[in-house]
């Protein structure tokens, strides 16, 4: 923590000279005091979805979770009409501000809400795309015209295709994806089936001046196609029946701090939206058109960047996050870019089909000295759709990211017993390597199957069904069941070693269950519906 706050000294202090190009602020507010919204009534600020997978993992709301004060963003906005809110961060406690006459900062800074203001970018909010063509800032060109079957090797590395013949496909799982854009993707015909079946839930676009994600860019619509596509013969996904959530927190053709705090309001709207699995195949290290926001290679700490600290707080609430390792292998920087540093995510690097670590994938380790990337995948040479839906080759670690990001969604879909910090890293004990890890392929190429076998609770038939929820968890005296739609039939509790200790039948849609007799330790309960059965551990303490 000492080394975070020195940083935003180190911002705040040179704020006079490098203020006079900016004319959009971080600000950090000081407190959420007289929040109109209140822990208790999480309903007001988090989806139904995001207050279950809470309960059902027994992560706190707290005030963190509140969001920003808006009597606080009033007092700033009172400085100047012209004064615009571009994005706000409830976990950050900021406001990002467009403020076109920089007199007013010492002013806002001096407002007894505000602890500091940070400069983010010099924008142009009424032309957020510019006149020119959009930088290769993915290294995802497509290299080749696709051929018969050849997908496979992308999902075989992993054995995600035994995943799936065991009929674990994402059915279930919401993956939210942040991305630069989606041209194509609404119309092209293979990716029609999606919507028809109700399975993208929707979209949102961060950046001012910009409503529509499928314009501007293409790159999403590639990194979509490696978990969604369901193309016969042609092109599998990796999770091709999960739900889907478009979030454009990436400005293809600018590049400054900004855009990190985009990055952390979209991992935001993923956590209120219930997101089991965030992708994000985008990394920052320098600035090209703000670089008084540079940072260096020995900040890649996972605590100096605002995206890396939003993307730690994501995996601490119950989402596993999955980000690309970047592409700076070759480039003077080198290491992973940000947000690939953070705690408690899956930093992927990229590889071939035959296990040859990319020319271009960034290595670690963390500036801390922490073993990254994560894992690796196949991101050279990966079988993606264009944005006119042609099937071909592309290569970047923005690739490899979304690999394992479907593998991740059908794992869970099929282990929902355990939480996502859990998740990810069991996903890392079956890497390769994972006893003797590296700075290329950090714990190696993850085998998703074997994870499976070696985490199942002996019924790999159990399909993750969100509408069960159930808590406290850990427990001590009485355990709740609730079913969110359908009525619970019966309802049984194992010792890990398949010993039935407690059965009920019931017809009824909450059941509580006097488990105060049970010994400490972790057990897990079987729940049946007339629509389902799932298996879920618990702790009884």
């Amino acid at each position: 923590m000492k080394r975070f706050l020195l940083v935003l000294a180190l911002f705040s202090f040179g704020f006079s000279i490098i203020g006079q190009t900016a004319n959009c602020y971080r600000v950090y507010l000081n407190n959420k005091n007289n929040s109109p919204y209140s822990i208790n009534n999480p309903e007001a600020f988090l989806s139904p979805r995001a207050i279950e997978k809470r309960e059902r993992f027994n992560i706190p709301i707290t005030t963190q979770d509140l969001p920003v004060n808006q009597s606080y963003i009033n007092q700033i906005k009172a400085f100047d009409p012209n004064i615009q809110v571009l994005s706000t961060s409830k976990w950050m406690n900021t406001v990002v501000i467009y403020c076109p006459n920089e007199a007013h900062i010492p002013g806002i800074q001096n407002l007894g809400c505000v602890q500091y203001v940070v400069p983010v970018a010099n924008y142009n909010i009424t032309q957020p795309w510019g006149n020119s063509s959009a930088p290769d800032k993915f290294a995802s060109t497509p290299t080749r015209n696709y051929s018969y079957g050849n997908s496979i090797d992308q999902i075989k590395v992993h054995h995600g295709d035994s995943l799936h013949n065991r009929g674990f496909r994402g059915e279930g799982m919401l993956i939210c994806i942040l991305d630069a854009g989606w041209d194509g993707f609404d119309t092209i015909s293979h990716f029609q089936h999606i919507y028809n079946e109700g399975r993208i839930w929707g979209t949102r676009d961060m950046i001012p001046g910009s409503n529509n994600v499928y314009f501007g860019h293409g790159h999403g619509t590639s990194v979509t196609s490696i978990i969604a596509s369901q193309i016969e013969d042609s092109l599998i996904g990796t999770a091709p029946m999960a739900n889907y959530y478009f979030i454009r927190s990436e400005n293809p053709w600018s590049e400054q701090l900004i855009e990190e705090d985009f990055w952390a309001a979209g991992a935001e709207l993923a956590d209120s939206l219930g997101a089991d699995v965030i992708n994000s195949s985008l990394g920052y290290t320098v600035f090209s058109e703000f670089p008084e926001g540079d940072m260096t290679p020995l900040q890649n700490d996972g605590i100096s960047s605002i995206a890396s600290l939003a993307a730690t707080i994501a995996g601490q609430k119950g989402i596993v996050v999955v980000v690309s390792a970047g592409n700076e292998r070759e480039s003077a920087w080198g290491f992973i870019s940000r947000p690939a540093d953070a705690f408690d995510i899956i930093s992927v690097a990229a590889m071939n089909k035959d296990s040859l670590i990319a020319p271009f994938s960034g290595y670690g380790p963390s500036a801390d000295g922490r073993v990254k990337p994560d894992v690796t995948s196949v991101g050279w040479d990966t079988w993606v759709s264009t944005t006119d839906g042609t099937i071909v080759q592309g290569s970047g670690t923005s690739f490899s990211g979304p690999v394992i990001t479907g593998m991740a969604a059908c794992l869970w879909q099929s282990l929902p017993h355990l939480s996502a910090i859990e998740l990810m890293q069991v996903i890392r004990e079956h890497g390769h390597i994972y006893n003797n890890p590296d700075n290329d392929f950090g714990y190696g190429i993850p085998d998703f199957f074997q994870a499976f076998l070696d985490n199942s609770t002996g019924i790999d038939t159990y399909i993750k069904d969100n509408n069960i929820v159930i808590y406290p968890n850990p427990a001590e005296n009485n355990l709740h069941i609730k079913a969110k739609q359908v009525d619970i039939q019966s309802v049984q509790i194992f010792d890990m070693a398949g010993k039935l200790l407690i059965t009920t039948v019931a017809q009824d849609q909450e059941v509580i269950l006097d488990i105060s007799a049970l010994n400490s330790g972790i057990y897990l309960i079987q729940v049946n519906t007339n629509q389902s059965r799932s298996a879920v551990k618990f702790i009884k303490k």
